[in-house]
C-alpha cells in the first residue's frame, strides 16, 4: 500500500504544479504566439509590396542633381550654402523611397515591428506604408496592447513577490545584525535564558487534564523549580484550546473513482489563479529609492553588452536607448541596426518593462498618499476655529 501511495502522491502533486503554473504560461505563450502571426502576417503584405516611382521621387531626384552641378570645385565657399540647401532637399524626401521592402519587411523585420507595436514603444523607423497594412495594425495593436499589459501585470505579481520577500528578509537580517551588536555578552545570556524560560511556559507538547497538572506539581516539591499559578493557568488553557478545537477532516481523494470531481477541483483551482492576477501588486511595500536602484542596476548592465552588438553605440547611448526603450517612450533617434538581436534581447525589454511598471505603480501609491496628506492639511486649515461663547 505504501509503494501504491507514494507515485499517486507524486502524481497529484506533478498535477497542481501544473495547474498552477498553467495561467502564467498561458499568458506568455499567447503573446509569443501572437507575434509570430503577426510577423507572418505584415512580412507577407509589407514585404511584397510593389515600389512605384512617384512624380515627387523623380523631382527630388532632378533637385538632387542641379545641386551637385551647382557645386564648384572651391568647396569651401560654397559649402555653407550647399549644406543649407540639400539640408532642405532632404527634408521633403520620403524614407520609403530608400528602403527595400523585402530587407526592411523580412520575417525577423517584421517581428521585430510587431514587438515595438504590442509593447508600445514604437520606434517609427518601421511602420506600414500600404493601406491594407495601416489598417492591419491598427487592429493588430488593438489586441496585441492589452494581451501585453495582462502579461506585464502577471509576471508582475511574481517580481513582486520576489521583490517582498527578498525585502524582508533584508529587514529580518539587518535586525538581527544590530540585535547582535547591541547585545553584549552578560546581557545576552540573560536575554537568552528569559527568552527560553517564556517559550517553555508558553510552548506544551501535550496539554495537561487538571489531576495531571496536580501530580505534576506534588511530584515537583522535591525539586528546586516549582510551577507557578502562571504556569498552571497556562497549562489549562493550553487543555481547553486542544477541547474546542475544530476536527481537522481530511480531505479525499476521489479521482481515482470519480475523475469528474478532481477535474472540476483543478478547473477551480485555475480560476481562482486567474482572479489573483494583480493582488501582488496592490500588496508590494517596498521603497521607492530601492526600485529605482533595481532599476538602474538593471539598465546598466544592458548598456555595457549592447556595444558589443551595435557599434554604433556606446556605453551612454546604449543606457540612453534601454531607458527610451523600457519607458515605453520610443523617440526612434537610436535605434538597434539588426532586428535579430532585438529577439534576443525581448525578454530582457519585457522582463525590464515589468520592473518598471513595479516603479510605476510604487510611485502612482506615493503620490496618492502625498495628494490626500496635501489636500487633509488644506482642509484642516480652511476649517473655521471654534468660538467659545461666555455663558
Amino acid at each position: 500500500m505504501a509503494t501504491t501511495a507514494q507515485p499517486l502522491r507524486g502524481k497529484t502533486t506533478c498535477k497542481k504544479i501544473f495547474w498552477a503554473v498553467f495561467p502564467h504560461a498561458c499568458f506568455i505563450l499567447s503573446l509569443v504566439i501572437y507575434a509570430f502571426l503577426g510577423a507572418l502576417m505584415f512580412s507577407h503584405i509589407e514585404g511584397n509590396r510593389e515600389v512605384t516611382l512617384n512624380e515627387e521621387y523623380r523631382t527630388f531626384l532632378q533637385n538632387l542633381t542641379c545641386l551637385a552641378r551647382k557645386l564648384s570645385d572651391n568647396v569651401t565657399e560654397n559649402e555653407k550654402m550647399f549644406r543649407n540647401d540639400i539640408r532642405e532637399l532632404f527634408s521633403t524626401a520620403d524614407p520609403v523611397w530608400f528602403i527595400n521592402p523585402e530587407d526592411r519587411w523580412s520575417f525577423f523585420g517584421s517581428l521585430f515591428f510587431c514587438c515595438t507595436v504590442f509593447t508600445t514603444v514604437g520606434y517609427g523607423n518601421t511602420y506600414p506604408v500600404t493601406r491594407t497594412g495601416k489598417y492591419l495594425c491598427m487592429l493588430y495593436a488593438l489586441f496585441g496592447i492589452p494581451l501585453m499589459f495582462l502579461v506585464l501585470t502577471d509576471m508582475g505579481d511574481i517580481l513582486a513577490t520576489v521583490l517582498s520577500k527578498s525585502y524582508n528578509e533584508f529587514r529580518k537580517l539587518q535586525s538581527k545584525i544590530q540585535a547582535s551588536k547591541l547585545c553584549s555578552g552578560s546581557t545576552c545570556s540573560k536575554r537568552n535564558e528569559l527568552k527560553s524560560r517564556a517559550q517553555s511556559k508558553i510552548v506544551i507538547n501535550e496539554p495537561l487534564t487538571i489531576m495531571e497538572v496536580l501530580r505534576s506539581q506534588s511530584g515537583m516539591k522535591r525539586r528546586p523549580v516549582k510551577y507557578r499559578n502562571v504556569e498552571l493557568f497556562e497549562m489549562l488553557i493550553a487543555r481547553e484550546n486542544e477541547n474546542t478545537r475544530p476536527v481537522r477532516t481530511k480531505s479525499m481523494e476521489r479521482w481515482s473513482s470519480c475523475p469528474e470531481l478532481a477535474r472540476g477541483k483543478a478547473v477551480s483551482r485555475v480560476i481562482e489563479n486567474f482572479d489573483k492576477i494583480g493582488k501582488e501588486l496592490e500588496k508590494l511595500d517596498v521603497p521607492i529609492v530601492l526600485m529605482v536602484l533595481v532599476i538602474f542596476v538593471y539598465i546598466s548592465c544592458a548598456a555595457a553588452i549592447l556595444p558589443n552588438w551595435e557599434r554604433n553605440m556606446d556605453f551612454q547611448e546604449a543606457f540612453y536607448f534601454c531607458f527610451i526603450t523600457l519607458t515605453t517612450i520610443g523617440f526612434g533617434d537610436t535605434k538597434l541596426e539588426h532586428p535579430k538581436f532585438f529577439l534576443f534581447f525581448s525578454l530582457y525589454i519585457i522582463i525590464g518593462m515589468e520592473i518598471v511598471f513595479i516603479a510605476f505603480k510604487l510611485g502612482q501609491d506615493r503620490l496618492i498618499v502625498l495628494y490626500k496628506k496635501v489636500i487633509s492639511f488644506c482642509a484642516e486649515k480652511k476649517m473655521p476655529s471654534k468660538k467659545i461663547y461666555p455663558k
